[in-house]
């Protein structure tokens, strides 16, 4: 199983997924602007979409979009219990979270990554974003996790997208559980493990460049 990824994206999700899972995989990284893999790949031809996460099972077939692969990695392993056994109301509370985190958050903080983006627009979306933030804070101020006391795929995936808070300047102190939150999950293992991995990738990027 090969996860392609690019550091600093929404595929830190999945990475994480995939380790606190337990399940044995390779992670390749994409260069986003040339869509060329690590290993040499023309990534247009794994993904047409053009963009990570995407993830490779044994045999060839390709997930992508994190709603549909975070649910696919948390049933990999019941035991690691990050997402609820298929057909329960665990299950479908965690993929209730991964829509809402996807189509509400992860949307709506992808065009102030644009150096481009209108003064205007910036505020529109500084401001869908405070209340859609704002509906998760209750829910984190009664409990450690977004689905009660255990670590979910959603947990994931809402670490890595708020993770962006801080380089796009939006403040999450008015939601004083989210801060708190994000440190929860810092702290984990599989989450240290899978930033250091990226931060050297991203080092290694950076290292060829400059020696080519």
């Amino acid at each position: 199983m090969k996860l392609y990824f690019a550091p600093g994206t929404c595929a830190l999700a999945a990475h994480i997924a995939l380790i606190e899972a337990g399940v044995k995989h390779q992670i390749v990284r994409v260069d986003l602007k040339q869509k060329r893999t690590a290993d040499g790949r023309d990534f247009n031809q794994i993904n047409p979409k053009g963009y990570v996460p995407a993830l490779e099972l044994e045999g060839g077939a390709v997930l992508t979009e994190n709603s549909a692969l975070l649910g696919y990695i948390g049933e990999l392993n019941p035991a690691a219990k990050l997402i609820g056994p298929a057909g329960t109301m665990e299950n479908f509370r965690v993929r209730e979270w991964l829509g809402y985190i996807s189509s509400e958050i992860h949307k709506n903080f992808s065009p102030l990554f644009r150096p481009d983006l209108p003064e205007a627009t910036a505020q529109f979306q500084r401001a869908a974003l405070a209340r859609r933030v704002g509906f998760i804070n209750p829910t984190l101020a009664g409990s450690s996790y977004l689905t009660g006391e255990t670590f979910t795929v959603a947990d994931a995936y809402l670490f890595t997208v708020l993770g962006w808070s801080r380089h796009l300047k939006f403040d999450l102190t008015p939601w004083p559980a989210l801060p708190t939150y994000l440190e929860r999950i810092a702290a984990r293992k599989a989450v240290q493990t899978a930033l250091q991995t990226e931060s050297e990738a991203k080092a290694a990027a950076r290292a060829a460049v400059s020696g080519a």
